[in-house]
Parts: C-alpha cells; structure tokens; sequence
C-alpha cells in the first residue's frame, strides 16, 4: 500500500518536471438540461505535460529508480508511451515505445516527435507488452509498466494531493470519478483520498477489466474493445493496482461507447474542453445516469488526457 506520506515525497521529486493542473467549477448540467445535475469539479488533467496524466509515473519511475545505459522500454495503448518518451527526452534518456497497431495515429506521431525507437506491433496491448518484456530480457533496458509498478502508482497519487488541496478552497469533496483501464491512475487516487472522500472508477462496457477482476475476487481476463481502447483496454486490472481498489474503492460503473461520444462532444460544446474518449468516461456516467450524485454532493471528475487528433471534436 502506498501513504500519502510517499506520496508527499513522490511530488516533492517531481513537481519540476509536471504540471499542477488547473480545476473548474462547473454547472453540469449545462452539459445536458434535460438531466438536472448538479455543480462540480473538473480535474483538467489533458493539460498535463504530454496531454496526459501519465507523465506523473512516467517522471516518478525515471526519477526514482535506477535507470541503466540501456535505457527504458515501455509498452502502451498510447498516452503512457507519449508519457514515457516525453519524460525520457526531458532527462536525455534512450527509450523504446511498443504500441499496438489499435493505438491512434495522432499518440504514434507524438512518440515518433519525441525521439523514442517506436515499434508498432500485435493488434491490442498485451501483444506490445509481450514484445516490450522480449526486449527488455535482452536488452536490460528498464522497464517502465504502464499501470502495475509501484512507481507508476505513486505518481500517479500526485494527482490525488493536488486534487484534494484544490478541493479544500471549495468546500470540500465528496466524490471523485475517475476513469480505469490498467487501474494505476484509480489505485493513486484511492491510495491519496484512502476512503476518506468516495473514489469511483468508470470503465467502458468493451473494457472491463475492474469488473471482472470484482466479479473474480482476483484479475482476470477481461474484453478489449471500445471507441476508448487505445488508452482503457489492457487485457487485465494489475495485480498490484487490485488490491488498493479493493480497500478504497467504493464502486466501479460501466458506460457504452455511444454515451463516452455524447460526454466528448458534450465536454466541448459545453465548456469547450478538449478530451479523448479514455477521458470522458467520468462526465459519461453522470450523462447516462450511472452514477446520479445526491442532493448537495460535491462531485469532481477526472478529465485524463487530450492525445487526439482536433477532428474528433466535430
């Protein structure tokens, strides 16, 4: 398990390299009239560095742990492939990116401007997970996992402590959506708020690695498909990522691919926020009703990451 007092130090370390992200205090229900929401937050998390929350495990794995001549190697959907290879520009670090051939164009372009060797292989994430764990047995390159590694984790958290200091100039919190697809950004969250405040993770019905590792009482296997994919669909939740979810997650929610559009297009056309899908699974569940706030309930929602291209947005 991770305390906040590692988290703490986690931020101290990092705070050079990331971003603190903006909130906003919004009317949600600006976002559709007919569904009589309440005010909340937005966590603006896509104007991290890299477009994505990711930078913060991608900084704390370079940052803290060893990293040989070789260099790193990760494997990605996409955002903690840009993330990895931002940071290992940043510090003048050789990194090799493997992606699947379902990761979006616009996330290939950005590791390729980045400087990373990227390799494009298999059709879904475990099949560049498999190549990059190949590659890093002959290479003795570090591996940097883009979800089930403590470090991932604990940078991850960051996000959490900033959240909950921005949070106190409002009134308070009470819940947090937050999206899941390996679950390292939900395991941080959970590991900062540690029940304090209701943490809620929001997966798409195609991916749904926590709900099936919930069903199981362990991972497992879980589908892979979804207008999200490319950032919320590894094969399985990780192994170390489960058990936090079970100490400080409260519920896990499904939302389908046509409400995941309607909360992208919504998010702009409302607030003119810039999201990809992966990202605006949280504003999905309020839109479809999956998860319906109480009365007077502060509600933050955590708006992941913006890689895409701008034409999605139309």
């Amino acid at each position: 398990m991770i305390s906040r007092d590692d988290i703490r130090r986690c931020y101290d370390t990092i705070r050079p390299y990331i971003r603190r992200t903006p909130v906003i205090q919004v009317p949600f229900g600006d976002l559709d009239e007919s569904a009589a929401l309440p005010a909340g937050t937005l966590k603006l998390e896509q104007l991290q560095c890299a477009g994505v929350f990711k930078a913060r495990g991608a900084f704390t794995n370079l940052l803290l742990r060893e990293v040989p001549a070789a260099g790193v190697v990760a494997a990605s959907g996409g955002n903690h492939g840009v993330a990895v290879a931002y940071a290992a520009h940043r510090l003048g670090v050789p990194a090799k990116i493997f992606v699947p051939t379902v990761s979006a164009p616009t996330k290939i372009e950005r590791i390729r401007q980045l400087g990373a060797d990227l390799v494009v292989t298999g059709d879904l994430y475990a099949d560049a997970l498999a190549a990059a764990q190949d590659f890093q047995r002959s290479s003795g390159a570090m591996s940097v996992h883009a979800f089930d590694q403590r470090e991932t984790i604990l940078g991850q958290a960051t996000l959490g402590l900033e959240l909950a200091e921005q949070a106190e100039q409002a009134d308070g919190l009470d819940t947090v959506l937050v999206p899941v697809g390996g679950g390292g950004l939900l395991a941080g969250v959970a590991s900062w708020f540690a029940g304090d405040v209701r943490v809620i993770g929001v997966e798409p019905e195609g991916a749904p690695t926590l709900t099936y590792a919930r069903a199981a009482g362990q991972p497992a296997d879980a589908p892979a498909g979804s207008v999200a994919a490319d950032a919320l669909a590894p094969r399985r939740i990780g192994e170390l990522v489960f058990p936090i979810t079970q100490s400080y997650v409260e519920d896990v929610l499904l939302v389908d691919d046509d409400s995941i559009l309607a909360a992208q297009r919504a998010l702009w056309q409302a607030f003119r926020v810039a999201a990809e899908p992966a990202a605006s699974v949280g504003i999905a569940a309020l839109l479809a009703g999956a998860y319906k706030p109480a009365p007077g309930e502060h509600v933050a929602v955590v708006i992941s990451g913006a890689n895409m291209s701008p034409a999605q947005l139309g």
